[in-house]
């Protein structure tokens, strides 16, 4: 099983569709990838050689952030937005969406599983 950028990347698939198993390389950068290093993207990842193989880790490694160095990067910008108390920041504390979508309906990604309450029983008087 081919191996870039410390990721096991599919061998059965096209190398542009296997490129995509990497965090932090998504379809465009695939194909630019595949361009900047003159391989055909419809190649099946298991036939490319170790020489066009370690053209791509070098470009990764130049070019790209990607896998550890990507989720280190974005976990230390959320962390630094709640540090300085922002307003995005404190969405991220509280577990709310930050893209300013509503929460009265959904959300339920980023809240998780309802909560049920009690509600006030019927009040006689």
């Amino acid at each position: 099983m081919p191996r870039l950028a410390g990721v096991d990347i599919p061998e059965r698939k096209k190398i542009l569709y296997s490129l995509q198993y990497i965090h932090g390389i998504g379809k465009k950068y695939a194909a630019d990838i595949c361009e900047q290093t003159g391989i055909d993207p419809d190649r099946i990842a298991k036939d490319l050689n170790d020489e066009e193989l370690s053209s791509i880790n070098a470009l990764l490694d130049t070019n790209f952030v990607v896998e550890g160095a990507l989720r280190r990067q974005v976990s230390q910008d959320v962390q630094r937005l709640k540090d300085i108390r922002s307003y995005r920041g404190d969405r991220h504390r509280r577990g709310l969406p930050v893209h300013g979508q509503r929460t009265r309906c959904n959300a339920r990604t980023r809240k998780g599983r309802k909560k049920t309450v009690a509600g006030k029983k019927g009040v006689k008087g």
